[in-house]
């Protein structure tokens, strides 16, 4: 009999009330499989053909198609998978493939079939410990709710304790008790803070850098630091992010948040230190990876870093928009249109120059947001609880301030005033505003990009946008600016983001605000709404742009407006005479004007001119009009 087969089965929980006889039978049936790295163990619809046990290399579960696979978990040894295969061959819900080169155990379902028949009471054992595991893995499922990070749950778990009790937790997962606990009490969004990795980033360098200053100021063993410090710098890799969990909007302050992090860094440490999860009395969440360390210290540090990167990622998205309205400004710098304000004709300018004050706008907004991202570089971290600094070193502070900007290569400073720091939001509402400033004017802009694509025969139609999807259901030919439309749909939820920050900022009380979950989850949504409408508004609609020339031509002839740089030549009077008598003719002021001997051919042309009109002249002395 494979000893190693014996010892494999005997650790899992599928195995658990056997006899050395029934586990040597079952074992018997047991073949051992080696994968190439790439190799598919089993495919998402695929009918379940065995149980499995990975016994060395790991093993990817994943949904979708390979080209993007959304990554639910990596199996590693000791980790089992279909046990539902026991029960029916029912099609895989995910596909597993092997990242490294891996060895698995597999029991075919058929032998499980024979059992059946063939040795009932050993059946029924394991359909039973089955039957328990997956009702577990649903339970976990259902927790969780749609999207919430799913986490492929093998039958093994691990026994944590907390303040409240003690708790079974899934042997395979890298967080713990507490996380556990707030995933089942903060089913709110249904997003969990990994979708924000700038945020779990932001979180291991924080715990990157208080491990470092610790063990600088003798508090913390240079082993244990070390093996914090490779954990936080994998997080900070692409690692473990599907292991941050919990829901983004919670209550505690962000302590959910915090426990997360520590959880799953002390885990991932105790492996590299060469421990099993869960054996915190080697390295521990509060003790060693919250060292010198409160929520309130850790989680407005983490926002300020995360919002400093996501802003730095907005204003790259905003720069290239602005790039595609100057280079259109370029492209229809000699197209010559009427100017409009209160939605009337107001005077000639060109489609270039209105485009290019698109950019400009634009641009004026990225400085905006790199002067506000300059106050997420504050930090309060030594503040601990309230700002005091209690059960931190003297030193600490300036140390691990040093250190996290090191880790992060940003000129960071520690606040003045810890108290004030701990307690104050008001850089939080700063950001926020410049975010609704950006949105109110790109929504504006796009406004304007429907208003004048409006058409194709009863509008406007001076520019045409580029046509993305039909527009109707039922009027045949009909194409809608959705582009825009969406995006101005993005920033109405911006602005609305905003007035939430607004809310909960004003709702903190006395040394601390609890509300900070809800200012970061709308400040994030608000910068990735603006960061995609940027990217979408400009690849899919800008750079497309065509401009009606001889449409545009045409209104700037008809138009009354021109009638305004004829008033340095002709006077108010004749001019208000002009106007007026062209709207009740229908006849052009060109024509009118020169009919009337007022200018000559050659002065109107000069005076009618784009160049004249849509940029400052030298003006003839009033009282000497020609």
């Amino acid at each position: 009999m494979d000893t190693t087969i014996l010892r494999a089965l005997r650790d899992q929980p599928l195995a658990r009330n056997l006899t050395e006889e029934e586990l040597g039978s079952l074992a018997g049936h047991a073949r051992i499989i080696t994968y190439q790295r790439g190799q598919y163990l089993f495919h998402e619809s695929q009918p379940r053909r065995a149980f499995g046990v990975v016994l060395r290399g790991r093993v990817q579960i994943q949904k979708g198609p390979p080209s993007r696979p959304q990554v639910l978990y990596v199996l590693d040894k000791g980790a089992s998978y279909g046990e539902s295969s026991l029960l029916d061959e029912y099609p895989h819900s995910t596909s597993g493939v092997a990242i490294e080169d891996a060895e698995v155990l597999e029991i075919p379902r058929e032998v499980f079939e024979r059992l059946s028949t063939e040795q009932p009471p050993l059946y029924s054992k394991l359909i039973s410990v089955a039957a328990q595991i997956i009702a577990g893995r649903l339970r976990e499922a259902n927790s969780r709710l749609v999207g919430r990070g799913e986490t492929y749950i093998s039958g093994e778990t691990r026994r944590e304790k907390d303040l409240l009790g003690e708790r079974d937790v899934p042997d395979n997962v890298y967080y713990g008790i507490q996380t556990l606990r707030a995933v089942e009490n903060f089913p709110m969004t249904g997003i969990p803070i990994a979708q924000y990795s700038a945020l779990v980033n932001a979180l291991a360098a924080v715990k990157e850098a208080a491990a470092a200053a610790n063990e600088q100021l003798g508090l913390l063993a240079p082993e244990i630091a070390d093996a914090i410090r490779r954990a936080a710098r994998e997080i900070r890799a692409g690692n473990l992010h599907n292991q941050f969990v919990v829901d983004v909007i919670q209550g505690g302050a962000g302590t959910s948040t915090n426990m997360n992090a520590n959880e799953v860094i002390a885990n991932r440490a105790l492996e590299l230190l060469g421990h099993r999860r869960g054996e915190y009395s080697i390295v521990h969440p509060n003790n060693h990876v919250n060292l010198s360390q409160s929520t309130n210290d850790v989680y407005p540090t983490a926002l300020r870093l995360a919002i400093h990167t996501s802003l730095g990622e907005l204003a790259g998205a905003m720069a290239s928009l602005r790039d595609a309205f100057l280079e259109k400004a370029e492209e229809f710098a000699d197209v010559l249109k009427m100017g409009r304000t209160q939605l009337q004709d107001a005077v000639p300018m060109t489609l270039g120059q209105e485009f290019h004050a698109y950019g400009v706008t634009i641009d004026e907004d990225i400085d905006r947001l790199r002067e506000a991202a300059s106050f997420m570089r504050e930090i309060n971290m030594g503040a601990t609880a309230i700002g005091t600094g209690i059960n931190t070193d003297p030193r600490y502070a300036e140390t691990v301030r040093r250190a996290l900007s090191e880790v992060t290569g940003l000129d960071l400073i520690t606040s003045s005033d810890l108290v004030e720091a701990t307690q104050d939001t008001g850089a939080f509402v700063l950001v926020s505003g410049v975010l609704k400033r950006v949105a109110i004017k790109l929504s504006k802009i796009c406004n304007d990009l429907r208003l004048l694509s409006s058409g194709p025969r009863a509008g406007l139609a001076e520019i045409n946008l580029p046509p993305m999807q039909p527009g109707s259901s039922i009027m045949p030919g009909k194409v809608n600016p959705v582009i825009p439309e969406v995006v101005n749909q993005a920033c109405f939820q911006v602005i609305g983001n905003d007035t939430t920050v607004t809310l909960a900022a004003e709702a903190g009380q006395l040394q601390l605000n609890v509300f900070e979950p809800v200012i970061a989850f709308n400040i994030f949504q608000s910068v990735d709404m603006l960061t995609q409408s940027c990217i979408v508004l400009r690849e899919r609609c800008v750079r497309g742009i065509t401009a009606n020339r001889e449409h545009i031509r045409g209104i700037v002839e008809r138009s009354i407006g021109i009638v305004t740089a004829l008033v340095p030549y002709i006077g108010y009077e004749r001019a208000s005479a002009v106007a007026r008598e062209a709207l009740d003719t229908g006849r052009g002021v060109y024509e009118l004007v020169l009919e009337k001997g007022w200018l000559s051919r050659e002065k109107l042309e000069d005076i009618l001119s784009p160049e004249a009109m849509t940029k400052p002249r030298v003006m003839p002395t009033p009282g000497r009009e020609g």
